[in-house]
C-alpha cells in the first residue's frame, strides 16, 4: 500500500519478483516491521527497520563509507607463513604440487625470514625436509640438537633476533621412515604414550634452539600437558604452545607431503589419531582437553572446509583460534588461477578475510607474503 507521502514499508518479499513498489507487499510508513532472529548465543535478538528510512545500501555507496563500516579487517599481522627448509647452501627447490612455493636451504631461509619481517608478518612456521638417510623407525633425528630444524632456528634468531616469531612443528612424520606422526607398534598401530615421550624431547630440543611457539600436530592424547610440564621444568615459561587441537584426517594434505617428502613413505592413513571430518562435538572436546593441559592457543586444520569448527570453538571457549589454510587449499587457488578461472589477488584476500570473519586470530597460509604485499599497497 502506498503512503500519502509516497513511501513504502516492507512487509514481505517472499515469492515476489520485480522491483515495483506496489508489487513488494509494502505497508504504510510508521508501521515498522520487527523480525526475530537468534543471536550467536542462541537467544532471540530484535531487529527493527523500515524502508525507506532504513536503506542498507547507503553505507555501501562510497569507498570511504564501506571502509568505515567494515566489520572485519585483515592486516599482515594476521598472517603466519609456513616455510620449508632443506639441506645445502644456496639451494632453492620449487615444489611442483605447490606452485610458487619452494624448499630453501638455511641461508636462503634467513633472507626469506627478513623479507617476511619487513612486510609485517609476525611469525614463521618451520617444517624440515629431512634427508632419507636421517629417517628411522623411531624418528630419533627429531632429538638431534643439530638437526635441520634446530640449525634453521639458530640461524634465523642470530640474524633477526626477536623481529619475527618462530613456530615449530612437533610430530615425528618428518623424521620417520614410515611417514606416520608417531612410533609404531608391532601391528602398525601408532602408539600414544610411547610417542609422547619422544614428542616431549623434540619440544625441548626446539625450545633450546630458539623456538617461540611449539605447535604439536601429532594428535596424540595427553601430549599438551606432558610438553607443558617439561617446558616449565626446564624454565621455558614463556615458550607458547599452539595446539593442533582439531586436526582432521583430510584429503587436502597431499602437496604438503610432497614438500616434506613423506608421500611415498606413508603406508595406510592417519585416521586412528586425526579426526573424522564428520565430527564437530569431538573437536570441542579436543580443544577443551588441550586448553586444560596448558595450550595458549588452538588451531583448526584444514581451514576453509572447517570454518564452522572455527566459529564453534571461538564462541565456546573465547580463546585465540588459528586456522591453517593447508596445501590443498592453496593448490586449488593456484590451479584456478592457472586455468584463467580466477583472479589470484581477489581470491587470496577474500579467503583470508573469511578466516578472520569466522573468528580466527590469525591464519597460517602459503600466500602470506603475497597477501602482505597486497595489504600494504
Amino acid at each position: 500500500m502506498r503512503h500519502a507521502a509516497g513511501g513504502f514499508d516492507r512487509l514481505s518479499l517472499s515469492g515476489v519478483r520485480g522491483n515495483r513498489p506496489h508489487a513488494l507487499g509494502l505497508r504504510p510508513l510508521g508501521q515498522s516491521v520487527t523480525l526475530n532472529r537468534p543471536d550467536f548465543s542462541g537467544n532471540q535478538a530484535a531487529m527493527t527497520g523500515s524502508y525507506p528510512h532504513t536503506r542498507l545500501r547507503r553505507a555501501r555507496s562510497t569507498a570511504w563509507s564501506r571502509a568505515m563500516y567494515r566489520e572485519t579487517v585483515l592486516t599482515p599481522a594476521d598472517l603466519i607463513w609456513p616455510v620449508f627448509v632443506t639441506e645445502g647452501e644456496g639451494v632453492e627447490q620449487p615444489i611442483a604440487s605447490l606452485p610458487g612455493v619452494s624448499r630453501w636451504s638455511v641461508d636462503l631461509l634467513v633472507e626469506r625470514a627478513r623479507e617476511a619481517a619487513d612486510l609485517g608478518i609476525p611469525c614463521l612456521a618451520l617444517f624440515p625436509d629431512t634427508q632419507p638417510e636421517r629417517r628411522s623407525d623411531d624418528g630419533a633425528e627429531a632429538l638431534n640438537p643439530d638437526n635441520l630444524m634446530c640449525r634453521a632456528l639458530r640461524a634465523i634468531r642470530a640474524e633477526l633476533g626477536d623481529r619475527i616469531g618462530l613456530l615449530t612443528d612437533v610430530a615425528l612424520d618428518p623424521y620417520t621412515n614410515h611417514g606416520q606422526d608417531g612410533l609404531l607398534g608391532p601391528d602398525g598401530y601408532v602408539l600414544n604414550d610411547e610417542t609422547i615421550a619422544v614428542l616431549v624431547g623434540q619440544s625441548l630440543n626446539q625450545a633450546r634452539a630458539g623456538a617461540d611457539i611449539i605447535a604439536p600436530s601429532d594428535m596424540m592424547d595427553g601430549r599438551i600437558g606432558a610438553i607443558r610440564d617439561a617446558l616449565e621444568d626446564e624454565g621455558f615459561v614463556n615458550v607458547q604452545i599452539m595446539s593442533y587441537a582439531a586436526k582432521y584426517a583430510s584429503a587436502f594434505y597431499g602437496p604438503f607431503r610432497d614438500a616434506v617428502n613423506t608421500r611415498g613413505l606413508l603406508k595406510g592413513d592417519k585416521k586412528t589419531y586425526q579426526m573424522d571430518p564428520a565430527n564437530t562435538e569431538e573437536a570441542l572436546r579436543e580443544v577443551e582437553m588441550d586448553l586444560a593441559e596448558g595450550a595458549d592457543s588452538v588451531m583448526v586444520k584444514p581451514g576453509l572446509p572447517y570454518l564452522d569448527i572455527v566459529r564453534r570453538v571461538k564462541e565456546t571457549f573465547e580463546v585465540p583460534v588459528f586456522a591453517y589454510q593447508v596445501s590443498g587449499e592453496y593448490a586449488m587457488i593456484e590451479a584456478a588461477v592457472a586455468a584463467g578461472a580466477a583472479d589470484r589477488d581477489a581470491m587470496v584476500l577474500e579467503t583470508l578475510l573469511a578466516f578472520k570473519r569466522a573468528g580466527c586470530s590469525g591464519v597460517l597460509t602459503y600466500h602470506a607474503v603475497h597477501a602482505a604485499r597486497l595489504l600494504r599497497k
